[in-house]
Parts: C-alpha cells; sequence; structure tokens
C-alpha cells in the first residue's frame, strides 16, 4: 500500500510524495519548488527515487533542476508531447511506470486539455492528475482544446468512485462557489462546502477527495444531469446538442464571469 505525504508550495500548490509503509524510498509528484520538497525529504530521511511530471507549467516543473542537483540519479518522468526539463523517461497514453521499490504501479493516462500533451498517473486506487480535475472543479484551457478536456473528463469518470484524487492545487472551496450557481439547490454542494470549511479551518487540505464525491458535486463530471443541462442552455442562450457543448459553455462561463 503506498502512503502519499501532501508538500504545500507558493500559494496554493500541491507537490505530492508518494511512499509506503517502510517511508524508506519516495516519488515526488510535479515538483515546481525545490525547497519544500528537500526539507521534506530530509525531515522523514527518505531517499527519493524519481518524478512524475504531470505537464510542462512552471508551477509543477520549477523545483526538477534544483532536485536534480542535490540527488543527480533521480529519474524524471514525464509526458512525451510536452517539453519537460531533464526529462529521462517520455511517456504516452498505456504506458506503465513501475516502482519496485515502493511495490507499487501507475497507468499512463492521457488527459489532454488543460494543456496539449498533460498526462495523468493511475493505480493503487489512486490518481495523480495535475491541473486536469480539482476539486468540484477542473482546470483552465491553455494550449489544448475545450474538447480534448471534456474527453479527458469523461474518461476519468469512467474509473472506480473509491479512486482517491490528488490534484496539484487547493481550489475546492472557490469552487463549490461556482458549482453552486449552477446547481444552486444541489445539497451535497452545501454538505461539501461545509466539510471542507472543517478541514481548513483546521489546517488540513481538501484534497485528495473521493472521484465519487465528484460525481454528485462537480458540474463539469455532471453534463448529463437535467438540472446543470437547464443552467448551461440558460447561459448560452440556445439549446445545446451535446455533454460537450454544455461542458464548453459551463467552462467559459466560469473563466469571464467567475475567476
Amino acid at each position: 500500500m503506498i502512503q502519499v505525504i501532501n508538500i504545500p508550495a507558493f500559494a496554493d500548490n500541491y507537490i505530492w510524495l508518494i511512499t509506503n509503509e517502510e517511508r524508506k524510498f519516495g516519488v515526488i509528484v510535479d515538483p515546481g519548488d525545490a525547497e519544500p520538497v528537500l526539507a521534506e525529504l530530509a525531515q522523514r530521511q527518505i531517499e527519493p527515487l524519481a518524478l512524475l511530471i504531470t505537464h510542462h507549467h512552471r508551477d509543477h516543473v520549477g523545483g526538477i533542476a534544483k532536485l536534480l542537483e542535490v540527488y543527480p540519479h533521480l529519474m524524471v518522468y514525464g509526458p512525451a508531447h510536452e517539453t519537460i526539463p531533464h526529462r529521462t523517461h517520455p511517456l504516452q497514453d498505456g504506458d506503465t511506470v513501475e516502482l519496485a521499490e515502493l511495490k507499487a504501479s501507475f497507468q499512463v493516462l492521457d488527459v489532454s486539455g488543460h494543456t496539449a500533451g498533460h498526462i495523468a498517473y493511475y493505480g493503487e486506487e489512486s490518481l495523480f492528475c495535475g491541473d486536469t480535475i480539482f476539486g468540484c472543479g477542473c482546470g483552465r484551457v491553455f494550449d489544448g482544446s475545450l474538447d480534448q478536456l471534456h474527453a479527458a473528463l469523461q474518461r476519468l469518470a469512467k474509473l472506480p468512485a473509491s479512486t482517491l484524487v490528488y490534484c496539484a492545487h487547493e481550489y475546492t472551496i472557490d469552487n463549490i462557489g461556482f458549482a453552486k450557481w449552477v446547481e444552486p439547490d444541489n445539497q451535497d454542494l452545501d454538505l461539501r462546502l461545509e466539510e471542507c470549511w472543517q478541514l481548513r479551518e483546521a489546517g488540513r487540505a481538501t484534497v485528495p477527495f473521493s472521484l465519487g464525491n465528484e460525481f454528485i458535486t462537480n458540474p463539469f463530471l455532471r453534463t448529463h444531469i437535467p438540472e446543470v443541462i437547464a443552467k448551461a442552455e440558460k447561459v448560452a442562450g440556445r439549446e445545446l446538442q451535446t455533454q460537450a457543448e454544455i461542458f464548453a459553455t459551463l467552462r467559459i462561463w466560469k473563466d469571464t464571469e467567475y475567476d
């Protein structure tokens, strides 16, 4: 069984340190900043084996060079179709990352959309998804496309509801605000907001969360729900024919009116 340690960085980023019960070795996901990672490794006396990178944005790759100065043996896994500094293992959809020292493995999923070559790592009942899906939300589209991001979310929605989602930002409470615009009568959102405030007031993260919780609260995974469809059509001012159109309407609405 893996164990995952949360390393906060910048204003709202999370870097993930994957280890196991022995806590002798570890793998780092999306080290945007090396300093907090180095401090955590030293404090816990964990030997890092590799870096798992989801996409090319600076707040996910900015710490790679410094970590390699201290640990030059590190393997750097990252998307094959993006420019990742010091990458040693280019990955694409369907590849597998074997972590023998942790007795764990992860399947690589193409989840392009936020960026054109974004990947996620799925295994051990866990999903490390970078900026593709957040608590009650999803990433903006930068050099990918809305259609790609919708397809990525639909793919993630096919994973088991028990999957723990490790995204890269603490956005849940803010995202719930937008989700309430979409579904003001969704009582699951009210319950989740209360739970999230309790976590934050206790100094804890709202991440990870179960994928099942997203199915009942994340509007970007609920484009088949009549209330969500009705709201999207009201915003668009016309009938929408596909879930992809509904998704795009919600994402653009959030970009232009809420954020």
